[in-house]
């Protein structure tokens, strides 16, 4: 069938996928205090390798031909890289401030996508972008925030990571054949294994774990990436990059309240606008962006593939 994803359904794929930042959200609560302290790389490898080596258990799929290559490529900048420098981030800044910087990445979606994909920049994804950063901000940010600047780095670089990610999974797709937590579980078993070896030499294994630390981990990879992942990819598949991209935004309206409920931060006028703000920007993204006549799947764009 060739017809348009009718509104019901693209509805549901919005919900579903905004599923996965929602989750993610709450990394910047687990991470300090849950998890040990002063450990991305293992915080980024538990949360990927377990999780990743049981979907690929299950499915008794390996990728073939050039998937090879793909898979490590997205297993590296959409978990290996993001996860290691989300949770520098998240160790080094205030959640809040983490997050208006990760926040950053649907411009660069935005710019990667004209270049990569062949999308056509329009103002109103511009004033959308400009909204939602300034959302964020109003959000999150507080005047005593600190910034460090290694967690800054860590969060520009996981934004990079983060846009490239959704570009170059928009532009592959998944291969014929192969279920989505199939493919799922090629990335975030790539990107464990490639971040395990960096953990034993770097960091090393913990003296000591205990019943917090084992419960964060369980929920960073269980829910925070096999669940929160597999939504992730299936929206990319059928929603614009753009429109992906923005549904990011509900990581910081997540953390926020989080923090409100369980960390007694407070709740400003100013906050509110924020985050009325970041709600508009993402409505206006998802108003201004539709898929190709004709097309049913946005993963099918008349686009060359041969990377």
């Amino acid at each position: 069938m060739t017809h348009e994803t009718p509104v019901a359904n693209r509805a549901a794929d919005l919900a579903l996928t905004a599923l996965g930042p929602a989750v993610w959200g709450s990394t910047y609560l687990v991470t300090t205090e849950l998890l040990p302290p002063g450990r991305p790389l293992l915080a980024a490898t538990v949360r990927a390798l377990p999780a990743g080596l049981a979907l690929l258990a299950a499915g008794r799929t390996l990728p073939t031909g050039r998937w090879w290559w793909r898979a490590l490529v997205l297993g590296v900048v959409n978990i290996g890289a993001f996860f290691f420098l989300l949770f520098v981030a998240a160790y080094l800044l205030p959640g809040g401030v983490a997050a208006v910087i990760l926040t950053l990445q649907p411009v660069l979606v935005l710019v990667l996508a004209a270049v990569v994909l062949g999308d056509r920049i329009r103002l109103a994804q511009v004033v959308a972008c400009v909204l939602g950063i300034g959302g964020v901000a109003l959000l999150v940010l507080q005047p005593s925030a600190r910034l460090d600047p290694v967690g800054v780095l860590a969060g520009l670089g996981g934004a990079v990571c983060m846009a490239t990610g959704i570009v170059l999974t928009k532009r592959w797709g998944r291969p014929d054949g192969t279920s989505l937590l199939t493919f799922t579980g090629w990335q975030l078993a790539a990107g464990g294994l490639v971040l395990a070896p960096a953990t034993l030499a770097v960091e090393g294994l913990p003296d000591r774990i205990s019943g917090a630390n084992v419960a964060g981990f369980a929920y960073l990879g269980v829910v925070g990436a096999l669940i929160a992942y597999a939504l992730w990819f299936r929206g990319l598949e059928r929603l614009p990059a753009l429109a992906v991209s923005f549904l990011a935004f509900a990581s910081p309206l997540v953390a926020t309240v989080l923090g409100y409920l369980f960390l007694d931060q407070s709740f400003t006028p100013w906050q509110a606008v924020g985050a009325a703000t970041v709600v508009g920007a993402v409505v206006l993204a998802q108003q201004r962006i539709r898929p190709a006549p004709g097309t049913t799947r946005p993963l099918d764009l008349p686009v060359p593939r041969e990377l």
